[in-house]
């Protein structure tokens, strides 16, 4: 837990990221759920402790500056990644994390009690198959496939001003070729994460008015 600790608060430091003391405990616990839970459900093969850290919560948290609204959609959020980490250091934002994988929302739901989130519903379902009240201000993907995937998949989620959030590692330049039309020129941004090699882009669109 201390190097958790040491480790999150170097990282939140080196990417000028301010939370609550209970926003990084809870994202602690976090981890630690993820970890006990993994052998069982094969939730991810990132485990050794910094890696943690900088792959699962900065390079969630890194995105927080672009949602855009109150009501937040994870599509194929997995093991919780990014919708977790942002509703915790968020709690403003209503979240829904939606997955196909039975296993993945069973180990979602005990996050969801344990941590003791009110803004966080978990949902097993497909995309194609989930048809809410009312539509989300943001869409976010971190791995659901191609960003035409995206937009064709969960189009109907999207509210009428709402933004969608393709996260991406390198610049998805083929994938950007083959957008379907209706959507306006994507915003291409760089993420600049401290303290690990990685390369980062978000891509923001929206439905042309």
């Amino acid at each position: 837990m201390d190097e958790l600790n040491a480790l999150l608060s170097a990282a939140l430091a080196e990417n000028a990221i301010l939370l609550t003391n209970d926003a990084k405990e809870k994202l602690i616990r976090y981890l630690h759920l993820l970890k006990k839970w993994n052998d069982a459900f094969n939730l991810t093969t990132i485990l050794a402790p910094r890696e943690m850290v900088y792959l699962h919560l900065i390079d969630s948290l890194a995105v927080l500056p672009y949602l855009k609204g109150r009501h937040m959609l994870d599509i194929g959020t997995g093991a919780g990644l990014p919708g977790i980490p942002l509703a915790i250091a968020a709690p403003q934002h209503e979240w829904v994390l939606l997955d196909k994988n039975s296993k993945k929302v069973r180990f979602l739901t005990q996050v969801i009690a344990e941590l003791g989130l009110k803004n966080v519903q978990a949902v097993h379902t497909r995309c194609e198959n989930f048809h809410p009240t009312a539509g989300f201000d943001t869409i976010l993907s971190r791995a659901f496939g191609t960003i035409r995937l995206l937009l064709e998949s969960t189009g109907h989620l999207l509210n009428s001003h709402g933004l969608f959030i393709a996260m991406k590692g390198k610049y998805p330049q083929t994938e950007l070729l083959d957008l379907p039309e209706g959507f306006a020129q994507p915003e291409c941004i760089r993420l600049a994460i401290k303290g690990i090699n990685i390369e980062r882009h978000l891509i923001c669109l929206r439905r042309m008015s």
